[in-house]
C-alpha cells in the first residue's frame, strides 16, 4: 500500500532535482568567460520505482514512481580535441618564437635603408673614390676617414645587436624553464586533489578544468604527451617523464639543452629558442664575421699600374702586374703614406685589444689613421733621389683601386661561412646573407599563420563542444524554472489533498 506522504517525498525530489540543474545553469553562466572552464550537465535518472509494501503482493499498480534523481554533474569535454589542441599548440610556440627571432634580426640588419651596412659600404668606397679625384685633399682624407669608422660601427653594433639577441633568447629559456616548472607542480599538486574528491565518488570538474588549462599552457613551451592514468595525468616530454600522478621532474636550461640535443625537445617555444639562438642567430654573427674578415684580409686579385714601385723596392715595375693580395688590408700596404721619406702604409684595419682577429664585433680601423690621415695611403709611386726615396703625394693608383673593389671579388673561407660561397664581391655575398634572411623570416611567418589558423580551428571546436552558450543556458534555466515551478506546484497540490484529508474527513455530525 502507498504511503500517505509519498507524494511530499516524489516532489521534494524533483524539487531538488531542478535545483540542482538551476544552481549549475548558473555555475555556467558565471563562468561564460573563465579561461579553460567547460560547461557542466546535470545527469537526472528516475528514482528506483517501489512496490508497496505488504504482506503479499499488494492490488495496487507496480513499480510506483519514486520521482526524478540527480545523480551526477559532468563537464563536457573531449579528450581527443585536447590532445589535437595541443599538437598544434607545440608547433605555434615554436614558430612563434622563430618568426619573432627572424623579424628582430631583420630590423638588426635593418636592409634595405639609408643606415645599413651596404649604405655604408657604398659610401665608404665612394669617399675613395672622390679622394682619387685629389689626393692630398685634407676633406677627403677625412671622409674617408670617418667613412671607415662608421663602417666598423656598423659592424660593431650590428654584432652587438645580434650577441643581445643571443642573450637574451637564452634569458628566456630560463624563465620558460621556471614557467614550466610551475605548471608541473601545480598540475601534480591537482592531481593529488582531484584524486582525493573523486574517490569519494563526486567529480572534481572545476579542479580538471584548472588541470587541464595548465596541460595546454605547458604544451606550448615544451613539446609533452598526456595520459590519463588512475593517479592522474602522466606527462611526458620524449623519454623524459615530467609528472607521473604526485611525482614531478623539474625542468633545468640544462636539461632543457640536453633535451634538444637527443631530440626529446622537438617543438614549443624552448624548441624555437634554442633554434633561434644556435641555428638563426649564430648563423648570421659568423656570416657577419666572415664579411668583416674577408673584408679586411680576404685574398682578392689586383692589377697594380705600371710605373708602381712596391714596398721594399726602388725600381718601378715595367708593366701593369696581377697579384694577390689579403683584402683592403694587403692593398692599403701597396701604398706609401703621405710622409718623406716614402714610408710603406700600414694595415687599414686592426682588431681590438684581446681578439684573437678580425670578428664583426673586433674590426676597427687602425688607431694611427685615426688619428692622422696622413697615414692614409693614396700613391703607389715613389723617386729616388741621393738614395732617399720620396713619395709621389700626387700619385692615386691606390686610391683608385680602393675604389673600385666593390666590384672585385673577394676569397671567402667557404667552411667559415657554411653557405657555399667561396668567392664572390663583398655586396654580393651581403645581399646573399640578406635575401636568405628575408626568405627565413618569411617561411616562419607562413608557418606561424598556418600554426595559428589550425591552433584555433582546434580551439574553436573544442570550444563548440565544451563552450558556454549563453542562449543555450537560457533555454535550460527557462526548461528547469517551469519543471521547478511545475513540481512545487505537485507538492501544494497534494498539501491541499493532505489538508482535507486530515481535516476535512471524520467530522460528520460534529
Amino acid at each position: 500500500m502507498t504511503s500517505t506522504f509519498h507524494s511530499i517525498e516524489t516532489a521534494k525530489r524533483s524539487l531538488f532535482a531542478q535545483q540542482t540543474s538551476i544552481n549549475t545553469v548558473g555555475h555556467n553562466i558565471s563562468n561564460a568567460n573563465t579561461e579553460g572552464y567547460s560547461r557542466q550537465r546535470v545527469t537526472m535518472t528516475a528514482a528506483r520505482p517501489m512496490e508497496a509494501f505488504g504482506i503479499n503482493r499488494s492490488t495496487s499498480a507496480g513499480q510506483l514512481g519514486t520521482g526524478v534523481e540527480a545523480t551526477a554533474i559532468n563537464r563536457v569535454r573531449t579528450s581527443f580535441l585536447d590532445d589535437q589542441f595541443r599538437n598544434q599548440s607545440k608547433y605555434l610556440g615554436a614558430w612563434s618564437v622563430q618568426s619573432d627571432t627572424l623579424n628582430k634580426l631583420e630590423s638588426i640588419v635593418n636592409e634595405p635603408s639609408d643606415s645599413g651596412i651596404r649604405t655604408v659600404m657604398d659610401k665608404f668606397y665612394q669617399a675613395w673614390s672622390d679622394l682619387s679625384k685629389d689626393p692630398e685633399n685634407v676633406t677627403g682624407r677625412k671622409i674617408v676617414r670617418e667613412t671607415a669608422l662608421a663602417l666598423t660601427d656598423s659592424f660593431n653594433q650590428t654584432s652587438k645587436q645580434m650577441q643581445d639577441l643571443s642573450a637574451d633568447l637564452t634569458s628566456s629559456i630560463d624563465v620558460k624553464a621556471t614557467e614550466a616548472n610551475t605548471y608541473i607542480n601545480t598540475i601534480s599538486s591537482l592531481n593529488t586533489q582531484i584524486r582525493r574528491i573523486e574517490s569519494l565518488g563526486d567529480d572534481a570538474n572545476d579542479l580538471r578544468d584548472q588541470r587541464d588549462l595548465l596541460t595546454d599552457k605547458l604544451s606550448q613551451i615544451v613539446n609533452i604527451n598526456v595520459t590519463q592514468a588512475p593517479e592522474g595525468y602522466n606527462i611526458s616530454m620524449g623519454g623524459t617523464n615530467l609528472v607521473a600522478g604526485d611525482t614531478v621532474t623539474p625542468l633545468t636550461p640544462a636539461a632543457l639543452e640536453a633535451a634538444f640535443q637527443t631530440g626529446d625537445l622537438n617543438s614549443g617555444e624552448v624548441f624555437g629558442m634554442i633554434t633561434s639562438r644556435d641555428v638563426y642567430v649564430a648563423d648570421y654573427v659568423k656570416q657577419l664575421d666572415t664579411l668583416a674578415n674577408t673584408l679586411a684580409t680576404g685574398n682578392i686579385q689586383v692589377t697594380v699600374p705600371a710605373g708602381s714601385v712596391l714596398p721594399g723596392t726602388t725600381t718601378p715595375l715595367a708593366t701593369a702586374t696581377t697579384m694577390t693580395v689579403q683584402g683592403i688590408n694587403g692593398l692599403h700596404k701597396l701604398g706609401y703614406t703621405m710622409g718623406n721619406p716614402a714610408t710603406g702604409a700600414d694595415d687599414f684595419f686592426t682588431f681590438k685589444a684581446g681578439a684573437t682577429g678580425f670578428t664583426a664585433a673586433s674590426m676597427q680601423l687602425n688607431a694611427n689613421i685615426t688619428s692622422d690621415t696622413n697615414n692614409i695611403a693614396t700613391s703607389m709611386r715613389t723617386t729616388t733621389t741621393g738614395g732617399t726615396s720620396t713619395v709621389v703625394v700626387g700619385n692615386n693608383s691606390l686610391a683608385l683601386l680602393m675604389s673600385g673593389l666593390n666590384e672585385v671579388k673577394f676569397t671567402f673561407d667557404q667552411s667559415a661561412t657554411g653557405n657555399g660561397i667561396s668567392e664572390a664581391t663583398i655586396n654580393n655575398f651581403y645581399s646573399s646573407m640578406v635575401g636568405a634572411l628575408g626568405v627565413q623570416s618569411q617561411e616562419a611567418l607562413r608557418q606561424y599563420q598556418n600554426s595559428t589558423a589550425q591552433t584555433e580551428q582546434v580551439d574553436s571546436n573544442r570550444q563548440a563542444v565544451s563552450g558556454v552558450s549563453l542562449d543555450e543556458e537560457m533555454s535550460d534555466l527557462v526548461k528547469y524554472q517551469h519543471a521547478y515551478g511545475a513540481a512545487a506546484r505537485f507538492m501544494t497540490t497534494f498539501d491541499q489533498l493532505l489538508e482535507k484529508l486530515i481535516n476535512g474527513t471524520g467530522v460528520v455530525g460534529r
